[in-house]
């Protein structure tokens, strides 16, 4: 029994043997090759194939064309139809669409060409976008330099009517509009040069079209004056008003022009008193007038200030500033009159000067008086 036993599973793993080889053999024959090993054609089969390969490098191609911004759209678009048109005829008149329908290959026409037309419309767009970019960047950069050529415009035209400081003060953006702008200066040096004759010389005439050549004339001198100042040497002066012939200016009402420790505040004010006393003179020369100016100066403490709210004026007041002016109007036409006060300060700096002797000065009762009589002479 056991014996029986045996044979009968030994024969039955013989039948299993025999029928697994059997098997083995016809996959083998039918595929002619090894089935533990994959077949050429399945290798091939994966590979990406030769038409797909070249569309990929041109459509490559073309997005790179089409970023390059340098480039106008439309010379972008000759180049991008170029790219594509000698591929398309490359594709069909040769091999690359040899593995590929009829239906592949209509469908990759079709792709190509509505890629072709997404590019050029998408340049187009980018190129408008960028011109109108452009547009509104030109338009901003003009309205800027326009903004600040009127802003420049504002602040001359607001120095010509206050001192720069004072601009500065009134444009600055923490000014308090309510507050009045006033400062106290120590030392203020103030003169007033006037041309007594010249109300002789204005008439209305039909001749001189009813007085305004006289003005014309007047003006001329007025900005000779004001045209000095802008002289380096003069720029511790600062202009405070012409009132008709009289022309009104002042030294030292900053910080930085009150010179305290060389006084070079009150030499510069001698210094321009004599230029426009010689200015006056070449004027003279050249209109056949024979204009005489008569010139104040004192020095003292003043306050300045603006006032007026719809035309707003910078002036000084104080005492200092009433014997100015009383040095200008009980002078002597052709002389320079000052203080004892700056007689003091011009002698110790090597000016010229004569005492005229004591007068009668409203308001200050007898007061002694000099004459400047030149510039500066070294010692």
């Amino acid at each position: 029994m056991s014996a029986e036993m045996g044979v009968v599973p030994r024969a039955l793993e013989e039948s299993i043997n025999v029928s697994m080889g059997t098997n083995w053999s016809i996959l083998t024959n039918s595929t002619g090759h090894n089935a533990s090993q994959p077949a050429a054609g399945d290798l091939l089969a994966d590979r990406p194939s030769m038409s797909m390969f070249a569309s990929m490098i041109i459509v490559l191609l073309m997005v790179m064309t089409a970023a390059y911004q340098v480039l106008t759209s439309i010379v972008k678009m000759f180049i991008l139809t170029g790219i594509a048109s000698i591929y398309l005829v490359l594709f069909l008149s040769t091999g690359i669409s040899s593995d590929l329908d009829m239906y592949s290959q209509f469908y990759n026409v079709i792709s190509l060409v509505g890629f072709l037309i997404a590019l050029i419309i998408h340049g187009r767009q980018t190129e408008a976008t960028n011109r109108l970019d452009f547009l509104w960047k030109l338009q901003a950069t003009e309205e800027k330099e326009d903004m600040e050529h009127l802003e420049a415009y504002n602040r001359k035209l607001l120095a010509n009517i206050l001192p720069v400081h004072v601009a500065e003060h009134f444009l600055s953006s923490d000014k308090n509009f309510e507050d009045l702008y006033h400062e106290q200066c120590e030392s203020v040096c103030i003169m007033f040069a006037s041309i007594p004759n010249f109300s002789e010389f204005y008439v209305e005439l039909e001749g001189n079209n009813e007085g305004v050549e006289c003005l014309r004339l007047l003006n001329e001198i007025i900005a000779d004056f004001d045209e000095i100042l802008g002289e380096p040497q003069f720029s511790y002066i600062e202009k405070i008003k012409s009132t008709g012939s009289t022309y009104m200016a002042a030294s030292g009402l900053t910080k930085a022009t009150c010179d305290m420790k060389d006084l070079k505040h009150v030499t510069a004010m001698a210094d321009y008193a004599l230029r426009i006393k010689e200015q006056l003179e070449y004027v003279n020369q050249h209109s056949f007038n024979n204009f005489r100016m008569r010139i104040g100066i004192n020095i003292g403490p003043v306050v300045a200030g603006v006032i007026g709210a719809r035309k707003p004026q910078y002036d000084i007041w104080g005492n200092a500033v009433n014997v100015a002016s009383r040095m200008d109007s009980t002078g002597i036409v052709d002389k320079i009159q000052v203080t004892q006060e700056m007689y003091q300060i011009l002698s110790a700096k090597g000016y010229p000067l004569t005492c005229r002797g004591s007068i009668e000065v409203k308001g200050k009762g007898e007061m002694i008086t000099y004459f400047l009589d030149g510039g500066k002479t070294q010692k």
